[in-house]
């Protein structure tokens, strides 16, 4: 997989870049088993505390290969892809949905770093992460109304806790391209950093000096929250309050504060 994605771990930061720099990181066939490999290999990867996805080049990811829709045209109605979308390789995914989906299912916060474009298929990958940033003048568009589809690699999913319905609607309906600005006052963007990949690491590595325990427990409160009734949601903050308060790592934290220096965690 690395002439698709490539990754590197240090300090509990795992760096996973997009390296099909030629194509603008586009989305071939290749490209989505890199992407989802990488993914399962992080969900299990002891001592990953925190990870940040990038491009390499001039765009974090122009979307679905245009190979792709040559062959779909090509095709027409002979070859319907119904078996292929509708087979759900992965949980409750289908093998393009968990290109973006696998990232909410890394059990650590996962950064996206953006810049250039992010259309389509990779405005999607960018949407499975927990926090975005991106550079001034990236561009972003829910593209694939262009090609006479809709968005189906989890973005509608992603998107509904992040901005209005009426947004997601008029961005899908239109396939307008849109600036970091206005991305960032949506909400579809964390922060605009002249530097994304830079500012991503940064805050990667400050997660990685917290207790595992607790970001963990965190990111599963959160990818529970969009479904969850209130008292759902009231039950699994003690749940998980529970299950930190007391432990060796929590007591750690308290620790390294009383004691004024950097705290030592055992990865879970």
């Amino acid at each position: 997989m690395s002439d698709r994605v490539t990754l590197t771990i240090d300090q509990g930061v795992a760096d996973v870049r997009l390296v099909r720099a030629d194509k603008m990181n586009a989305l071939d066939e290749a490209m989505f088993e890199a992407l989802i490999g990488v993914g399962t290999r992080l969900k299990t990867e002891r001592g990953v505390r925190a990870v940040v996805i990038s491009g390499e080049g001039r765009a974090f990811c122009a979307g679905l290969d245009m190979g792709n829709f040559q062959r779909t045209a090509d095709a027409g109605r002979e070859t319907r892809p119904e078996g292929r979308l509708m087979t759900r390789h992965h949980g409750i995914a289908n093998r393009p949905q968990y290109a973006a989906w696998v990232w909410r299912e890394v059990p650590v916060p996962v950064i996206a770093a953006v810049h250039g474009v992010a259309f389509g298929g990779g405005f999607q990958v960018m949407l499975g992460s927990d926090i975005r940033y991106a550079a001034p003048d990236t561009r972003f568009s829910v593209m694939e109304v262009k090609w006479g589809l809709v968005p189906d690699m989890a973005g509608t999913i992603l998107m509904r806790s992040l901005v209005r319905d009426d947004v997601i609607r008029e961005l899908t309906y239109t396939g307008r391209i849109f600036e970091a600005p206005e991305a960032e006052r949506l909400g579809l963007v964390t922060r605009i950093a002249p530097d994304p990949r830079a500012a991503a690491l940064e805050t990667a590595r400050e997660i990685a000096g917290k207790n595992p325990d607790a970001i963990r427990a965190a990111k599963r409160m959160f990818n529970a929250l969009p479904l969850a009734t209130d008292a759902d949601g009231l039950m699994a903050e003690s749940r998980e309050q529970t299950a930190l308060g007391g432990s060796p790592n929590q007591v750690e934290a308290v620790m390294a504060q009383l004691q004024k220096r950097a705290a030592n965690f055992k990865d879970p």
